[in-house]
């Protein structure tokens, strides 16, 4: 087998996988595509290579970027970009925290500034 068409497998295998996990039928999947089964199941399978708009097309309809139909295991890739997506909602969160702390530490600072002044002038 050469490059093109293990690519066009990978391509195939990460379509059918989107499409299960999206617990969407061959059927269903061909339907809102525009094809027949057969040839959404020859997609699938690596037997057709499918052109770039089906590519963008396919890739719209299960809510990935296309370049994720031709990484191997994209189910894998899917789990690992949400992952990333909720580390990056808890750095976010934990900045704005840190944010609110910073702010509590300068207040404090200022009214420790106020007192000592305030003494130092009272004695």
């Amino acid at each position: 087998m050469n490059g093109e068409q293990t690519t066009i497998k990978t391509v195939g295998n990460n379509i059918r996988e989107l499409r299960m996990h999206s617990g969407v039928s061959l059927r269903a999947a061909a339907k809102r595509l525009g094809i027949s089964t057969s040839a959404l199941s020859k997609i699938e399978t690596g037997v057709t290579d499918v052109n770039l708009s089906r590519l963008e097309q396919i890739a719209d309809i299960y809510g990935v970027k296309i370049i994720q139909l031709w990484i191997p295991n994209v189910e894998h890739s899917n789990i690992e970009a949400s992952k990333l997506n909720q580390a990056q909602e808890k750095v976010l969160k934990l900045e704005a925290e840190i944010k609110a702390f910073q702010q509590k530490v300068i207040l404090l600072y200022e009214k420790l500034h106020e007192q000592s002044t305030k003494y130092d002038h009272a004695v």
